[in-house]
């Protein structure tokens, strides 16, 4: 049992998926623990049923007043750095660390699960990225496993009894913030656009953020040559010495990059004589959907894996196995000659102007909460794609408004409801726009919680909907 937490009152900030596991593992190592939470509602309670038998303190509807005696905050990632709670402990002089940061300490402590960490962050890709690079590196016959913000606790895979010989590692701006001492093998940002800001206070703090996952990296760090904030990234971090930056494109790759060349994906960076060599890795074919923000995702993935020793077969294997989740650009059906894409997990507008990009003539279903989103910059970008627009949702007349300023000739359905059943409509009125090979995209560039629990649920209407089109 470490010394490090026998006896230390330790204060976990937040239940949920990080915070039960949290305390259970601190309470297992001879922490005396208390959690405070801000609501009290269902599901807070049954939390602290599970955990009070164990002599957790649990206190709920209080997650601003820090307790007596506490030595150490663990929190929840989404808390705000703002919150009573942190500004009472920096004045206290008591540590705040991420559950992040509780994972990469504990690593290794029992003499196992000390696995090198891969990990990839970014405003859009990330959950795809880990999951192909998982796959990957399952290809090449190692013990892994695709955890972090993910939806996999990382304490979890380090304390677990299943031994990894490295993690895929998923990490949002929210738990690089709280988790100073990280330092991976290899990591990557697939990229950089305004998301969050309310929780950061600004993009440069927010890019700030996204940065630290490339601090004390020992073999690679991997950045969007289109991207040059991720590139400005890498010149910012210290690293160890012989640390390299790896590029990845879309075009030719340059030396110590990766791209592609005649529907090749291509590694001029892990090769012998690199200046004048490059391997094949996968046929673009291989990537699922080979779709360009896609590709992109899984050039990052096999920058990582490379990094980490990984063979050119075992890349084009994994991309090959690799199957991505639902509603991520996702073939619904063909109707009359159109394609129906479910792409709801597009929620911001940097992700929808990727999903736009990869296919020539759309009827564009859209909208919901904007988050505080402009939408001049998406339109502008995409209008000469647009066969037409089928709006919904609470904030829909903030993209009625920007087609109007910069793709005027599109026809515009904005349907005035905010309904569950107003996608069924939706899809009808997209059908009645679209031509034999046409994509009817629902790629809404917003947030979902207006009309659905979550974008799952939105993808699952559009889904049902297209089908009864076929039925």
């Amino acid at each position: 049992m470490p010394s490090e937490f026998t006896g230390k009152h330790v204060t976990v900030a937040g239940l949920g998926v990080s915070g039960v596991p949290a305390a259970k593992v601190l309470h297992g190592l001879g922490a005396h623990v208390t959690v405070v939470n801000d609501g009290a509602d269902e599901r807070a309670r049954a939390q602290a049923a599970e955990l009070e038998p164990l002599g957790v303190t649990v206190r709920l509807g209080d997650g601003d007043t820090l307790p007596e005696g506490t030595e150490l905050i663990v929190t929840a990632p989404g808390w705000k750095p703002t919150k009573p709670l942190f500004t009472a402990a920096g004045q206290a002089g008591v540590p705040v660390w991420g559950d992040v940061e509780l994972a990469w300490r504990l690593r290794g402590l029992d003499g196992r699960n000390a696995a090198p960490w891969l990990a990839v962050t970014g405003t859009n890709g990330k959950t795809t990225t880990v999951q192909m690079l998982a796959s990957i590196l399952k290809a090449a016959g190692l013990r892994t496993a695709a955890v972090g913000n993910i939806g996999v606790s990382l304490l979890d895979a380090v304390t677990g009894e299943e031994e990894y010989d490295v993690l895929a590692v998923e990490l949002s701006s929210y738990q690089l913030h709280w988790a100073p001492s990280l330092r991976a093998h290899s990591a990557a940002v697939l990229n950089l656009a305004p998301d969050h800001l309310d929780w950061h206070g600004s993009m440069e703090a927010y890019a700030a953020d996204k940065g630290r996952i490339y601090e004390g990296n020992r073999v690679a760090c991997v950045y969007n040559v289109a991207d040059k904030a991720t590139e400005d990234l890498v010149r910012a971090a210290d690293v160890e010495e012989g640390c390299r930056a790896i590029g990845f494109t879309l075009g030719t790759p340059g030396p110590s990059q990766l791209g592609v060349v005649e529907g090749l994906l291509v590694d001029r960076a892990f090769v012998e004589e690199r200046q004048k060599n490059a391997q094949e890795l996968a046929e673009v074919s291989d990537v699922n959907p080979p779709a360009p923000h896609n590709i992109a995702n899984a050039l990052a993935a096999a920058g990582l894996a490379r990094a980490f020793g990984v063979s050119a077969a075992a890349v084009r294997d994994g991309l090959r196995a690799f199957t991505p989740d639902a509603h991520r650009i996702a073939h619904v059906a063909d109707v009359d000659g159109v394609a129906y894409v479910d792409d709801s997990k597009a929620t911001n507008t940097h992700a929808t102007e990727a999903s736009l990009a990869a296919y020539e003539s759309i009827v564009w279903i859209a909208g919901g909460l904007a988050k505080g989103a402009t939408f001049d910059e998406l339109v502008t970008g995409a209008a000469k794609r647009l066969r037409g627009a089928v709006l919904i949702g609470a904030d829909r007349a903030l993209i009625r408004e920007a087609l109007a300023r910069h793709a005027p000739e599109v026809p515009v359905v904005d349907l005035d409801r905010t309904d569950t059943g107003a996608m069924l409509q939706a899809v009808q009125e997209a059908r009645r726009l679209a031509r034999p090979g046409d994509t009817v995209l629902l790629a809404p560039a917003c947030a979902s919680m207006d009309m659905f629990t979550n974008y799952n649920q939105r993808g699952d209407a559009f889904a049902q909907a297209v089908r009864e089109l076929g039925a």
